[in-house]
């Protein structure tokens, strides 16, 4: 049975936070390469307002069922160390930090495929929305690429 973990963080994703994350794999020995990814709100245009954040909502249990079994699956399919990912949820400034991808292996290929496999299919599978909030306050609902 695959462990369900909570990967949603209220609002951005802090840089201690990722330091932090980083930091722990330290002591483990086995680790030959980390991957990783930070995904941040674009500052985009859209008919000439621009955005001023992303409100973030999600089907919770299923998109932490489903991001909880690609895990796993990347996991074994690159005999990672370690992958961890957060992302946000609720509202998230342009500039901010919305979206931690972490992946350790023996070696750094599998580090690097790893994540990107894990974000391309997070975006692809997880059932996770987000509502572009523009200058004028009004909003249009993100389409993930």
């Amino acid at each position: 049975m695959i462990k369900v973990k909570n990967i949603f963080k209220d609002g951005a994703i802090a840089p201690a936070f990722i330091a932090e994350s980083i930091a722990k794999h330290q002591s483990k020995t086995n680790i030959g390469g980390h991957s990783i990814f930070l995904g941040q709100i674009r500052e985009d245009n859209f008919e000439g307002k621009k955005v001023e954040a992303i409100e973030f909502t999600a089907y919770t249990e299923m998109a932490l069922q489903t991001a909880s079994e690609i895990r796993e699956e990347v996991i074994k399919k690159y005999h990672l160390t370690c992958a961890h990912y957060y992302h946000s949820i609720g509202r998230v400034a342009k500039g901010e930090i919305c979206f931690f991808v972490f992946t350790s292996a023996p070696h750094r290929k599998e580090a690097i495929e790893a994540c990107n496999e894990l974000v391309e299919r997070f975006k692809k599978e997880v059932p996770l929305f987000g509502k572009e909030i523009l200058e004028d306050n009004t909003h249009i609902w993100k389409e993930n690429k």
